[in-house]
């Protein structure tokens, strides 16, 4: 008996299997989007790091196609702005940091987002976990916005356990909402198995009739409040004695509940009879926030640089999409990839037309990803932030960039090994693959794929990234925006040696083509914090705050002294 899949088939056993396989070729895919919050590229064992195990994300990997070529922007709300618009958020005016809860403003609200375009193609929308696209009128959040519900939080970040939420000096708010509804009921309960328990209830409850597109965005592994950045529950840091810095040991236990999630999802597809016909995409929003950056113990190793940066460490993404539909699965992609793709791609996917989604800056990869054929994707702007002065483009196997870090540039450097000289038994390569067999994820997998993971050992080779030691003649920092930096990525992926006076052609080509985008730039949305939007206000809950009659002060001043009045802010979101 064989199954079905586009491009090849492969022996298993059972006429049920048979069944469901030719029926999912005459049915829209389920799609399951799966974001991890600030998780870096030495953080998954796919990339070949055996620190901390990841045997689910793994198993998955294994048994999809790896992205190793694929790229994110370097902070939060930018990356899931271009994630639901398939639009550069230069192009959406969210190019610089990230939207705060006092602050009003969001993705435009003339903007198309992905869950509307999949509701018009029949899909059931449900988004769980974080939004950090925009609160100030309810028009801006998850159910006013494409998805039929939403249980998670709006801002940011929050504490995994209390759900406060810390913005500032004196803006302080519980944070969790189930649709619009303040769900209070959830005090005190570890974020990351609210999230995964939603998940897997939405799995549960769906009626099957219809395509489900599931976007769970955790909060794993993003810091929480200041006064307890790094969380998880006692016993299961304590797996992770071994390792002797404890920011990194909390942060272990966090992407474990983030990989045991993860395994759970998939493992309640399979029992609900859909895994055969999903789609599963995986990725981080941003590179990690290594060496202490933002209260963090995340890895981009051996890459340069933190989140919030256009060095390969802030942008350069882990990635992979798993799915029945791809042909010769267990692979690795060297294609380009760009976060801005997803969108038509997930389209193409469930059945629809990516030619009709009007001028965006996301590609098709449907096909080059699930056939494994060339890309249309040669080139992508990394960002261009006006306010920063600071930019990046990548052409072919060349990067230019200029300013890359504005937060201080002790964070220009190099953050690691994180773990790749570990000797702890728990840590060996043959405990780690043993760890992937007998995970949940790759039992579910192997009722479709009984053959799975048997390359995981030359895939982790395949998809590592490599570099010499860091030599004494790096370059130290590209501050110049006459001066930008040049690196040929293939032979250079750890951005030691500028080569802008070695290959001045190509500095040309590269500098011309930055140009035309700087020539599309929106100027930045952001917005001063408006004092009224302080949790205080609102019994201690941060709200959507400018549907409401102001508090009794409508006009204040914010932290940074700067005099606030009331605008015509639905007259500016529309655009």
């Amino acid at each position: 008996m064989k199954s079905c899949y586009p491009g090849g088939c492969l022996a298993v056993a059972g006429l049920l299997l048979l069944t469901m396989c030719v029926a999912a070729r005459h049915q829209r895919p389920h799609i399951i989007l799966i974001v991890a919050d600030d998780l870096g590229f030495n953080d998954v064992g796919f990339h070949g790091s055996t620190q901390i195990p990841t045997p689910n994300i793994d198993a998955l990997a294994y048994s999809g196609v790896i992205l190793k070529n694929y790229y994110v922007q370097p902070i939060c709300t930018p990356s899931r702005s271009a994630l639901l618009t398939g639009l550069h958020p230069i192009h959406t005016g969210l190019s610089h940091d990230v939207i705060y809860g006092p602050q009003p403003y969001g993705i435009p609200l003339g903007m198309q987002l992905l869950p509307q375009y999949l509701q018009k193609l029949g899909f059931a929308t449900h988004v769980v976990g974080k939004w950090h696209l925009g609160m100030a009128i309810k028009e801006l959040t998850p159910t006013h916005r494409g998805f039929n519900s939403h249980f998670g939080y709006w801002t940011g970040h929050e504490d995994y356990y209390d759900h406060m939420s810390q913005e500032g000096p004196g803006f302080w708010g519980y944070d969790m909402r189930r649709n619009m509804d303040v769900a209070s009921d959830v005090y005190g309960k570890y974020a990351t198995d609210l999230f995964t328990e939603e998940a897997v209830s939405v799995i549960n409850q769906h009626n099957q009739s219809q395509p489900l597109f599931l976007y769970l965005a955790h909060l794993a592994v993003h810091s929480g409040n200041p006064y307890a950045p790094l969380q998880a529950p006692a016993d299961v840091v304590a797996k992770f004695s071994y390792i002797k810095d404890e920011n990194r040991r909390k942060f272990a236990g966090m992407l474990w509940k983030l990989d045991e999630s993860v395994g759970r999802v998939v493992e309640a597809l399979r029992a609900n009879q859909m895994l055969h016909n999903s789609v599963i995409l995986f990725s981080t929003d941003n590179g990690g926030p290594a060496g202490g950056f933002n209260q963090n113990a995340a890895s981009n190793w051996p890459l340069r640089g933190v989140k919030a940066s256009v060095w390969e460490g802030g942008v350069r993404g882990a990635g992979f999409m798993w799915s029945p539909h791809i042909a010769n699965p267990g692979r690795v992609a060297h294609q380009m990839v760009h976060i801005t793709d997803w969108l038509p791609t997930l389209i193409s996917a469930a059945g629809g037309d990516p030619s009709t989604l009007g001028s965006i800056d996301g590609l098709d990869l449907w096909e080059t990803l699930t056939q494994n054929r060339l890309s249309p994707r040669t080139e992508f702007l990394v960002n261009i932030d006006p306010w920063q002065n600071s930019a990046a483009i990548r052409i072919g196997d060349w990067k230019l960039l200029y300013n890359p870090q504005s937060y201080g540039h002790q964070w220009d450097n190099w953050f690691g090994p994180d773990g790749r000289n570990e000797t702890a038994p728990e840590t060996q390569l043959d405990v780690i693959l043993e760890q992937v067999r007998n995970s949940l994820a790759a039992k579910a997998v192997k009722t479709i794929y009984p053959d799975a993971l048997s390359n995981m050992e030359s895939l982790r080779l395949e998809s590592e990234v490599e570099c010499n030691p860091i030599p004494g003649n790096a370059t130290q920092s590209c501050n110049s925006e006459d001066q930008p930096c040049l690196f040929h990525i293939p032979s250079d992926p750890c951005e030691y040696h500028n080569l802008a006076t070695v290959y001045p052609v190509h500095m040309n080509i590269l500098r011309a083509k930055l140009k035309i985008y700087n020539a599309t730039v929106v100027p930045p949305r952001n917005q001063p914090w408006d004092p009224n939007a302080n949790p205080k206000f609102w019994d201690y809950s941060w709200t959507n705050w400018l549907d409401y009659s102001p508090p009794s002060l409508s006009v204040q001043e914010n932290e940074h002294g700067n005099h606030l009045e009331f605008y015509d802010l639905y007259g500016d979101l529309s655009n």
